[in-house]
């Protein structure tokens, strides 16, 4: 419930965070004395959508890296015991022993007794738990919390502890918290896919707590990372608290990148339809203009054939005259014609006297 209610809390700092990034990306980019883009053109919103959305992508890349990190910090029993996570009962056994023996209580100093003894209880708690079948599976499965389960004996008394006590609760709260601030007008966007990523986390979890051995999925991530990193590997449990905080990043994501990039994606189809029907207009416009053109063209045309009108003798004399401009300028300027005509000339005059006219 704290992680959804941060969303909450965090969404005011990416204004903040992006004026003042805003601010300083103008004082870089445009020069002393030119002018800055004025606030709520459009220039102005789209460099402070897309400031927006770097900001707030840095900072959930940051909560996957802490994510990460405070995984790191609190080593798993595995680790305290420096055995891997497929070591067997002698094996660790085996380990306990040489441990013990270097840090026993009785070996160190009266000034280090004290933290001594601690660590010591801490490692022989870590090797009673894996050298325990049933409290091993709980253990990958929910955590250090498995060791005050005193009352839990069989495999099947861990798994209705942690799915009663820990799983079931934990969604109950998150979709309580996700349905009343969607009543107050929060987390309006995505819903559908907020409901979506908590019921598929809730599964998961469910799946991989009551799963013999280790999901395909734990598998798969394991495979990468110790390739790729020299991260040790996950354990269910270790995912489990992964993946809820990558749920509260998608969410924050939701929140803060998805309404960006619908106003972004909308200002641009609006764009679009702007010029489409800048384009239509311009269309109509060209198509009034040659209408009026065309009918200019017919009036000039009536006028010109006024004189025309009713008189036959008038009439042919024009059309006479037009048959024999469209000879002299159409088909003679034509070159095809001419390159037809200057052969034929060629031709005639072949065996001509030199110097004569006409031909034979």
């Amino acid at each position: 419930m704290s992680h959804l209610l941060s969303i909450i809390g965090w969404s005011f700092l990416p204004g903040l965070a992006t004026s003042w990034i805003q601010a300083i990306y103008y004082g870089f980019t445009i020069r002393a004395g030119d002018p800055k883009p004025a606030p709520g053109s459009p220039r102005h919103a789209s460099h402070r959508r897309a400031i927006n959305i770097l900001v707030v992508a840095a900072y959930l890349a940051y909560t996957i890296y802490e994510a990460d990190h405070d995984l790191r910090a609190a080593p798993s029993f595995y680790q305290d015991l420096d055995v891997p996570v497929s070591a067997a009962d002698r094996d660790i056994k085996s380990r306990f022993r040489r441990l013990a023996a270097l840090h026993h209580p009785d070996k160190a100093g009266a000034d280090a007794h004290e933290d001594a003894a601690s660590y010591f209880i801490h490692l022989k708690l870590a090797s009673d738990t894996l050298l325990d079948a049933a409290r091993r599976f709980a253990y990958e499965r929910f955590g250090p919390d498995v060791v005050a389960w005193q009352r839990c004996v069989t495999v099947k008394d861990f798994v209705s502890r942690g799915v009663l006590s820990g799983i079931l609760p934990h969604y109950g709260v998150a979709a309580a918290t996700i349905y009343v601030l969607g009543l107050f007008g929060y987390l309006e966007f995505g819903k559908f896919y907020r409901w979506l990523i908590l019921i598929t986390l809730c599964l998961f979890e469910v799946h991989t707590v009551t799963r013999p051995t280790f999901p395909p999925v734990v598998n798969l991530l394991n495979a990468i990372i110790t390739r790729v990193t020299f991260h040790a590997p996950y354990l269910p449990f270790q995912a489990i608290q992964l993946t809820r905080k990558l749920t509260i990043t998608m969410y924050l994501a939701l929140s803060q990148i998805g309404p960006l990039l619908v106003e972004q994606t909308q200002s641009r189809q609006r764009a679009a339809q702007d010029d489409e029907k800048a384009l239509l207009q311009g269309l109509e416009r060209l198509e009034t203009i040659a209408g009026q053109l065309d009918t200019d063209a017919g009036r000039l045309m009536e006028m010109e054939m006024a004189p025309f009108k009713g008189d036959a003798d008038a009439v042919g004399s024009l059309q006479g005259k037009m048959r024999e401009w469209l000879v002299q300028n159409t088909i003679r300027a034509d070159p095809m014609v001419r390159d037809a005509l200057g052969t034929s000339f060629r031709k005639r005059r072949i065996d001509a006297p030199s110097g004569a006219r006409g031909n034979r």
